[in-house]
């Protein structure tokens, strides 16, 4: 967590984890400081306002292949044929996914594996505070819409997508040990780590992570700095890769002469 200060009120940068285990979900001391000062709460987007029916619903509208096409032509046959072992695995037949974009169905299969391994987003750390939020009667609010978030994936090339799908299959046996290494790093706040782990997924894919992290960090930057001009303390609260390397939103805070402090 750090902290900016403006002139009448100070806004926190929280990097979060969206999923965390149930016996291993209590936060950091600093993740309490900052929300017990926060009037506030801001996320990627408001919780507080998304609805699962039409999360699904949206979902489906926006990760359904045109009309005439299939996951089999848009993939290639070997990637499917990986695919097929996988979805197999997880309990999903292959063939009852033909109408989806490669991107939604890589976050399905990314879900999936999560709960098996006993990771709940109810869990996660902005589950946790929205519910805090709401029952404290604090005000919530969203950086960008559930369209902006699926449509940074919507946006990439058919080819891009069927990369990212492939890469997901080839990582789901290391999900949980990359994921154990990144909950080390975040909750020893051990920047240089996640920022190491942000660079290395860059260097593999950086189209992707181009308008996952840095495309979105820009759009935010802005009205984090006019947060800046407001009253009121606020608690902004984003995946925790968001706010390091080279477009994360520390170094984009500093270009715009910010200095943000770590909260110990």
């Amino acid at each position: 967590v750090w902290a900016l200060h403006g002139e009448r009120n100070t806004v926190y940068l929280a990097g979060s984890l969206h999923l965390l285990r149930p016996d291993d979900a209590q936060l950091p001391p600093m993740f309490e400081q900052a929300y017990e000062d926060a009037e506030t709460l801001v996320m990627e987007i408001d919780l507080d306002d998304v609805d699962p029916l039409q999360t699904a619903s949206l979902m489906l509208e926006q990760g359904t292949l045109d009309s005439g096409k299939t996951l089999r032509q848009i993939i290639g046959e070997a990637r499917h044929e990986r695919l097929a072992a996988e979805a197999e695995r997880l309990g999903l037949p292959i063939e009852a996914l033909q109408r989806f974009e490669p991107w939604a169905l890589a976050l399905q299969l990314v879900s999936l594996q999560y709960l098996r391994l006993g990771f709940d987003p109810e869990q996660g750390v902005e589950k946790q505070l929205e519910r805090r939020a709401r029952a404290d009667g604090k005000a919530i609010e969203g950086l960008e819409t559930l369209t902006e978030q699926f449509g940074a994936l919507d946006t990439l090339s058919y080819e891009d997508q069927a990369r990212f799908l492939d890469l997901t299959v080839s990582e789901m046996h290391e999900l949980e040990a990359r994921t154990d290494e990144l909950l080390a790093a975040w909750r020893k706040g051990d920047i240089e780590s996640l920022a190491a782990m942000l660079s290395d997924e860059y260097r593999r894919f950086p189209g992707l992570y181009e308008a996952l992290v840095c495309e979105r960090n820009r759009r935010w930057m802005p009205k984090i700095a006019g947060m800046l001009r407001e009253d009121g303390d606020r608690l902004v609260v984003v995946g925790a890769l968001h706010l390091v390397g080279e477009c994360g939103l520390l170094e984009l805070a500093r270009q715009q002469g910010l200095k943000a402090r770590p909260v110990r």
